[in-house]
C-alpha cells in the first residue's frame, strides 16, 4: 500500500509502498476513503507523544470500507463503510462494560501506538466494540473529521461540562475542535464566544454563527467576555493545551461555571499554573476530557443526519499523501481556518 511514513521527528513524511497491514483477530482492515490532518498529528511529528515509535504512519482522523474481517468479529462484513474513534477501547474491561472506554488500560491508538491512517488501508483492532456504521448521506471527507475533533467536542460539552440550552459557551482556540465545538454548541441551543489570534479564523467562525468573536492580543479577554455575557460564561473550552488561553478560560467564566480542557498540554505546558484562588471562590468546575466513547456515535450521527447541524464547512482543504508535511509544518504558526483532510491515496 502506498503510506507517508515518518522516519525522523519534524522529518518531510516519505511516501512510499510499505506492507499492508495485518488484520487483527477482533479486528478489521479498512481502506481508507479520507484521513484529517489533526494537531494531535502534529504532536506526533515534532515527537511530542512519547508513543510514537519510528518508522511510524499517523493519522488518526479515518473512515472506510472494510476490506477484511478477523475470525472473532460478529457485527460486520466486508464492504461495509464505517468511522472509528481513535481510541478503540478493548470492549471487555469494567471501565468499558460502565461506559468508560476513553480510559481503557488496553485501549489502541491508531496513528499513535500503532500505524494510522495516513495510508491507503489501516488496520482497527476491537471493531465490535468500537465501530460505527457510516451514514450514506455523509461525505468520506466531513465524516474523516470527525473522529477526533467534533467527536472530542462533543464529548466535552455533552458528556463531561453537560451544556445546556440558553447558556454561554466560551471557546478558546478557533481551530478544528474550536470551530466544532461553536458548531455544537449553537446546535444545542447554546450562545458561542470564539477567542483567537488569527482575524481569518475570527471572522471565519463569525460567517458560521458565532455570536461573538474576540482577539486574544487585543485587551483583557476574560473581562470583554463577561461584559457580552452579562457575568461570565458557563462553560469555557480550551482547545490548544497552552497554559495561556486555560487561565483565560479560567478567568471568563461566571461563578459556579464549567471549564473544559480539550487541548492536549505537552512539553513546557504540560504543567500549569492555574489561579486555584478563583476556582475556589467562583467555586468552579474544572474537567478533564480526551476523545469520546464509540457508544456516543449513534447520537452524534443521528444530529449530522437530520441536518440540525452541518459540518461541511469545516473541511476547507481536500489533500493528497504528498501534501502532509506541508499540513503538519503549518501548526508551528497559526494555521489557516478550517481543517485539512486527505482524500487522494
Amino acid at each position: 500500500m502506498r503510506a507517508a511514513v515518518l522516519t525522523g521527528f519534524r522529518d518531510t513524511l516519505t511516501v512510499t509502498t510499505t506492507d499492508d497491514p495485518d488484520c487483527p483477530a477482533d479486528g478489521v482492515v479498512i481502506k481508507v476513503l479520507a484521513s484529517g490532518i489533526c494537531r494531535s498529528d502534529w504532536h506526533c511529528w515534532v515527537g511530542a507523544d512519547p508513543d510514537v515509535q519510528l518508522p511510524h504512519i499517523p493519522g488518526h482522523e479515518y473512515c472506510g470500507e472494510i476490506v477484511a474481517i478477523g475470525s472473532d468479529v460478529r457485527s460486520w462484513s466486508v464492504g461495509d463503510r464505517v468511522i472509528a474513534p481513535f481510541i478503540l477501547a478493548c470492549g471487555r474491561c469494567s471501565d468499558c462494560a460502565a461506559g468508560h472506554q476513553t480510559i481503557c488500560a488496553t485501549q489502541v491508538l491508531p496513528g499513535f501506538t500503532v500505524n494510522g491512517s495516513f495510508a491507503e488501508y489501516v488496520a482497527a483492532p476491537h471493531a465490535d466494540a468500537n465501530l460505527s456504521r457510516l451514514p450514506d448521506n455523509l461525505d468520506p471527507a466531513v465524516a474523516a473529521a470527525l473522529g477526533c475533533r467534533v467527536t472530542t467536542a462533543w464529548h466535552a460539552l455533552t458528556g463531561r461540562a453537560a451544556l445546556k440550552a440558553g447558556e454561554w459557551l466560551a471557546v478558546f482556540g478557533g481551530g478544528g475542535i474550536g470551530l466544532s465545538a461553536m458548531l455544537l454548541g449553537r446546535a444545542l441551543g447554546a450562545r458561542v464566544a470564539v477567542v483567537d489570534v488569527v482575524p481569518e479564523k475570527l471572522e471565519y467562525a463569525k460567517s458560521l454563527g458565532a455570536d461573538a468573536v474576540f482577539d486574544a492580543r487585543s485587551g483583557d479577554v476574560p473581562a470583554a467576555i463577561k461584559d457580552v455575557t452579562n457575568g461570565g460564561a458557563d462553560i469555557a473550552l480550551e482547545a490548544l493545551g497552552i497554559e495561556d488561553t486555560t487561565r483565560a478560560a479560567l478567568g471568563s467564566l461566571r461563578k459556579l461555571g464549567r471549564m473544559v480542557q480539550v487541548g492536549m498540554p505537552t512539553g513546557p505546558h504540560a504543567t500549569m499554573e492555574i489561579p486555584m484562588d478563583q476556582v475556589y471562590s467562583g467555586q468552579l468546575a474544572l474537567y478533564g476530557t480526551r476523545g469520546m466513547p464509540s457508544w456516543r456515535y449513534p447520537s452524534l450521527l443521528a444530529m449530522i443526519s437530520s441536518g440540525n447541524v452541518d459540518f461541511a464547512p469545516l473541511v476547507t482543504r481536500r489533500v493528497a499523501l504528498p501534501d502532509v508535511t506541508k499540513e503538519l509544518a503549518a501548526f508551528d504558526g497559526p494555521a489557516a481556518p478550517g481543517v485539512a483532510v486527505i482524500t487522494e491515496f
